[in-house]
Parts: structure tokens; sequence; C-alpha cells
């Protein structure tokens, strides 16, 4: 699947400058980089909810989870059968994601992280050709973030999706990804294998990020 080329111009700053790639179905492609980078704006535009400076032909079947999802005036339960028909998958989503104790629960009463569990679940009632996440885990704990990444391991090697993970977690990039890419002042400044680009950088900006967060 091609990613188109695009970027964000604010006011005469841009704030992304997108070349374009390549991406490959059933592999997890984690998108790091500093806060001001253009991982945020670079998820909002590929999902279609933010304009680039020009139209571009955006993949057709995407699913996005934002940083801050919504949660519908109903339960829990029925909030993840939003996303699809199939009970037997919402049952079996909300036993891994540890949300069968909140199936009746109003969502919109829900913790954060709570929240984050049930929208996550709801996307994975779908099937997409690309799956964007923003920050899936950011409100969650060890326990249930692992619990989560467990899912989307295995939603992406089910399905055959590309997913494009933004973390600011290194320690998740190097779980569950398979490809990282830097972003760097509005720039994809380094991508490739994340052993490469996690471990072993050609950028001296990727470097520096990697020893100031924690390599």
């Amino acid at each position: 699947m091609k990613l188109p080329a695009f970027s964000k111009t604010y006011e005469d700053s841009t704030v992304l400058d997108f070349p374009g790639m390549e991406v490959e179905p059933g592999r997890i492609y984690a998108i790091i980089g500093a806060n001001g980078s253009g991982k945020s704006t670079f998820a909002k535009i590929l999902s279609g909810v933010l304009c680039a400076d020009r139209k571009v032909a955006l993949p057709q079947s995407v699913g996005y989870l934002p940083q801050k999802p919504y949660a519908f005036r109903m339960s829990t339960r029925k909030n993840i059968l939003l996303g699809g028909t199939d009970a037997s998958r919402a049952d079996a989503l909300m036993k891994d994601l540890r949300l069968c104790h909140l199936e009746k629960k109003r969502a919109d009463r829900l913790s954060g992280g709570e929240t984050a569990r049930m929208a996550l679940a709801r996307l994975m009632m779908g099937q997409y050709d690309l799956v964007i996440l923003d920050e899936p885990t950011a409100a969650m704990d060890i326990e249930t973030t692992a619990a989560a990444e467990s899912r989307i391991l295995d939603y992406t090697r089910r399905s055959g999706c590309a997913m494009i993970l933004v973390t600011h977690s290194l320690q998740q990039a190097r779980r569950v990804a398979d490809e990282a890419l830097f972003f760097y002042k509005g720039r994809l400044l380094e991508s490739g294998p994340k052993e490469q680009v996690l471990y072993q950088p050609a950028q001296p900006e990727t470097r520096r990020f990697l020893e100031f967060y924690g390599q």
C-alpha cells in the first residue's frame, strides 16, 4: 500500500512534510519522535480527520483511534458493537481487554484507561486495510498495556492490515513494531526495520533522541 506524500502548514510554518512511502500488509510501523515532531498531525491527515495543504488520495479502508477516543452514552458492550455485529467477537475482545465487568456500565462514565480499551475493542470489531493508533495505551497501566499490545499484534497478523502505531514509548516500539519511523521537526528523518532505527540509527538526531529518552 502506498501512503501519499503530503504536507501541513500553519501561518507559513510547515509543521509536517511527509514524502510518502510503501507499507506492507501484516506489519506494524511505530511512529516515534519528540513532542511537536508531527506524529499526531501525520495520523490525523492519513486518517482523513485533518486536511493536508493539498488534496491527496488517501487509503479507502482506514480504521483510526485518536488519542482521546469518544464514548457514546450507552453501555460499554453496545459501544463496542458499534464497530461490528459479531457478538462472539465482542465478548472475546472484552475478555482479552479486561472489560467484562464493565459491559453494562455507561461508556461515557468510564475512566481514561477503560475508555481507551473500549475504543480499541470497538475498532478491532472492524476490518481495515490500514489501521492508525495514536498513543492507544497512554492512559493504561502496565497490565492492561500488555493486554492491549497482545491484541494489537494479534489483530495485525490476523487481519493482514498495515498498522501505524504512534507511540511515545520506545519500549513499546521495540516490543510490537516491525518497522520504526523517526519524525524530527515535521520531517520523516529516518525509517527502516526497528532493529536498525531503534538500535543502530544512522542519523545523529535519531541517536540523540534515543539517548535522551532512554535507549
